[in-house]
């Protein structure tokens, strides 16, 4: 009788859980609809419980993220946990919802536990983010190029002012007061042509920069980069296989070379193919005098053909995936660059 009043406790006590949690709880089907509910995910979505019960799952997501979430859908159903997933739902007053869930099946039971949190107000900073970044680059260009053209239309006139200045007969000027304003005109020409000069050093200087450059170990950079990221790629089951052979270290900037390798491998695991393990290959290899480094990856890739010379620009997406910012390549691009080298994109 004991047993069964702690047993009593004990459902109750987890049936409070689900009810009072402020994240959004849920019980689904291998069938595609929801089983329980709680309060949170009822109030976000503003459907009743009926409706959300009695509807199947993909009518409260959004049209655009039905595809993809159809496609991760069925690794659960194979049994393989799906973390930290973003999707969108549309409320019943037509509002759009950011989700990012955490769903277990359990197979035996053909249902799913999931947990979700609202993120809506993350992806709108992320979006105004990458929106004042845009508007940041664009007007960084435009200042450089002012200071350029600028520069260069003042260039031509100053320097025909300095030229006449030189060549100017002032050997028969006799008045003291008018010698000493032509030795002043002739030393501020040449003071504004040294510092139109050190402008545009300054700013090609500004854009060749590649900061401080050492021997690194290739193994032992890539080491640091997936130990700060060792939860994501032992949750999506990733492996990484490295043959280092043709050289093991490179004379480059650490911080960029680290960010390099954290930007491909996050990229090959946010580009998995559904039901598959991301399988990543990082080589290198000498060819004539170029020393390489081979990224590689089993994922789902991209059409050549559409995306041509967009791969490594700013904000450019190629999939439907709603976390894709279109930043990630043009930091690896803009990082190899800076350091002099080279980035080819092969498709096979």
């Amino acid at each position: 009788m004991q047993a069964s009043s702690k047993q009593t406790d004990q459902n109750y006590n987890l049936e409070l859980f689900f009810e009072i949690s402020a994240d959004l709880l849920c019980i689904a089907g291998f069938d595609g609809y929801f089983k329980k509910v709680n309060p949170s995910l009822i109030k976000l979505l503003g459907y009743s419980k009926y409706e959300l019960l009695n509807k199947p799952i993909n009518d409260f997501i959004h049209p655009e993220d039905r595809e993809i979430t159809s496609s991760y859908r069925g690794r659960i159903r194979n049994g393989t946990p799906l973390l930290n997933f973003e999707n969108r739902y549309v409320t019943k007053n037509g509002e759009t919802v950011w989700l990012s869930w955490t769903s277990i099946p359990v197979k035996e039971l053909n249902l799913v536990y999931a947990v979700a949190k609202n993120i809506t107000h993350g992806k709108i900073l992320a979006e105004d983010r990458n929106l004042q970044l845009t508007k940041l680059t664009k007007s960084n260009s435009d200042l450089k190029q002012l200071t350029y053209s600028t520069s260069h239309d003042l260039g031509s006139p100053l320097g025909n002012l300095i030229s006449i200045l030189s060549i100017l007969d002032v050997s028969q000027v006799v008045d003291e007061d008018v010698l000493e304003l032509f030795g002043l005109l002739k030393t501020s020409a040449e003071k504004m042509r040294v510092m139109l000069d050190k402008q545009i050093d300054t700013i090609k200087f500004s854009e060749n920069t590649s900061g401080d450059v050492e021997e690194i170990d290739i193994s032992d950079c890539l080491s640091t980069v997936t130990q700060s990221i060792q939860s994501l790629i032992n949750d999506t089951e990733t492996n990484i296989e490295t043959q280092l052979k043709a050289f093991g270290t490179i004379q480059y900037n650490r911080s960029y070379l680290e960010s390099i390798f954290l930007n491909l491998i996050t990229n090959s695991i946010k580009y998995a193919k559904p039901d598959t393990s991301p399988h990543i290959l990082i080589q290198t290899k000498k060819e004539d005098e170029y020393r390489q480094i081979i990224f590689s990856d089993n994922g789902i890739g991209f059409e050549m053909d559409s995306v041509k010379d967009k791969i490594f620009g700013f904000n450019q997406t190629f999939h439907k995936n709603k976390d894709s910012e279109g930043i990630g390549l043009y930091l690896v691009y803009n990082h190899i660059r800076a350091m002099g080298g080279i980035s080819r994109w092969k498709v096979k």
